[in-house]
């Protein structure tokens, strides 16, 4: 029989040579050297905790550098703690070494004792070893556990953060809602289509219809960047989840519905009177908000975080340099707009218009959006939600002769064209300002006029 690991047995052959024989005839069982011994090598110590110590005293003692080596590493690298002297400490850095091409390759895996020698290895065995057995370099290397439910939605999040989206707080809230709710350790890549339908049904069936499609929305969006995120090679995802397919695609989405709504002119006079003077104690940058909604026709994100820092006193210009569809967009205001900002005072924080429970933020469009509905509730303003008064504007504002291409230009619709795409570079400042000059026009006209009519 034939010596096997690092213990042989010898039958019967072994007992025919001189000295080896067993006076009972037994099998002799002998201890062979090391791999290592065998290839006439140094074997390499296994590491331990005592040792770790007992060489930062020495590099503390010394100053001079030291590297200990985990093991023998053939064939898979080594993982190897560098020990530097400081002039306030010792620092441990645990490094996965590799020998490629001819040179020493190190990636860092983590700091000592933060990393345990025992996390060390299990880090190195999962991440790096492999790699280096396929001869790959680790450079590239990373936590190649699958990602959980709560790794992908996090990781979404930062993504839309890091994008400026205003949306990522919205966002944030409602996927860490659906991580409760489906499990947020599971891995990302188990959750199936009816696990994701089983937590939108209870808030449809409430009548939450358009939230249930939002919440649908949040996880397609988050499996989807997911699935691409790994095999984005323009930025390092921290973890991969092993995406196969998008759960929420095939759960179908509310159909939508066009919105129509928009105010006539008395509708509109009566809702700007309402704003100027609430007959009930209200939060005033709320009303202050909303009539600049009317008056400038902008969308309501951009309105409710206006800044100190977007307002032009002497040219009377909101600047946004960064708005929904991507692009920055500044617009002259009309002077009935230009007066009410002038007359607010922002808050120590900058804001226009600031939140009633958090001055260092703005109001949130969907505080807007309440206020008016629960005014509407009362019956003292027209049947309106803040983006019927986007509409409103554009309507209104064709209806005072303002041109529709000025219009789009405005409120910042995206052209579609190929010369407004990628070659038109103008900014149209100059017919931007004679648009709203007509429309501060026409504005004042009919609320000068419903004045006038009420007085008579």
């Amino acid at each position: 029989m034939l010596a096997q690991g690092y213990f042989g047995t010898l039958g019967a052959v072994s007992r025919g040579i001189g000295g080896l024989t067993d006076p009972d005839c037994s099998p002799l069982v002998i201890r062979l050297p090391p791999p290592s011994e065998i290839r006439g090598e140094t074997p390499v110590p296994i590491l331990t905790d005592g040792a770790i110590r007992q060489a930062i005293k020495r590099v503390e003692t010394g100053g001079r550098q030291e590297s200990l080596t985990d093991g023998e590493g053939r064939g898979t690298g080594r993982l190897v703690l560098v020990l530097k002297s400081m002039p306030r400490r010792v620092t441990a850095e645990w490094m996965a070494q590799q020998w490629r091409d001819g040179k020493r390759v190190k990636a860092k895996l983590g700091d000592y004792p933060s990393m345990s020698l025992a996390q060390a290895r299990e880090v190195f065995k999962r991440d790096y070893a492999d790699m280096i057995q396929k001869g790959r370099s680790i450079k590239v290397a990373g936590d190649t556990r699958p990602g959980t439910v709560a790794d992908l939605f996090e990781a979404y999040v930062q993504y839309l953060r890091d994008a400026n989206k205003p949306s990522w707080k919205e966002t944030e809230k409602g996927l860490n809602k659906i991580a409760d709710a489906l499990g947020r350790n599971r891995l990302a890549r188990e959750i199936e289509p009816d696990e994701i339908t089983e937590v939108i049904r209870p808030i449809y069936d409430r009548g939450a219809r358009a939230m249930a499609d939002h919440v649908r929305g949040y996880v397609h969006a988050a499996y989807s960047w997911g699935m691409k995120s790994e095999h984005d090679y323009r930025s390092a995802s921290p973890r991969r989840f092993r995406l196969v397919y998008n759960p929420a695609a095939g759960i179908p989405t509310e159909p939508k519905v066009v919105g129509t709504r928009w105010l006539d002119e008395d509708e509109f006079v009566r809702l700007y009177r309402w704003l100027e003077c609430p007959d009930t104690p209200v939060h005033p940058p709320y009303t202050r908000a909303v009539r600049i909604l009317m008056l400038t026709g902008q969308r309501v994100e951009e309105i409710a975080r206006l800044h100190i820092d977007q307002w032009d006193a002497a040219e009377r210009i909101i600047d946004w340099s960064k708005t929904k569809n991507g692009k920055p967009h500044a617009i002259p205001v009309p002077a009935l707009a230009a007066e009410l900002i002038e007359s607010i005072k922002p808050n120590e924080h900058g804001w226009f218009f600031p939140s009633a429970k958090d001055p260092n933020r703005p109001v949130g469009a969907g505080t807007l959006y309440s206020f008016m509905w629960r005014q509407r509730g009362r019956g003292v303003i027209p049947i309106v939600t803040n983006r019927d008064l986007r509409r409103t504007w554009k309507t209104l504002a064709g209806k005072a002769c303002v041109s529709k291409e000025i219009r789009d230009r405005l409120q910042n619709h995206t052209l579609q064209d190929v010369s407004s795409k990628s070659y038109d570079r103008w900014n149209y400042m100059p017919e931007k300002r004679a648009g709203m000059k007509r429309w501060d026009k026409f504005v004042t006209w009919l609320l000068t006029k419903r004045r006038h009519k009420l007085a008579a």
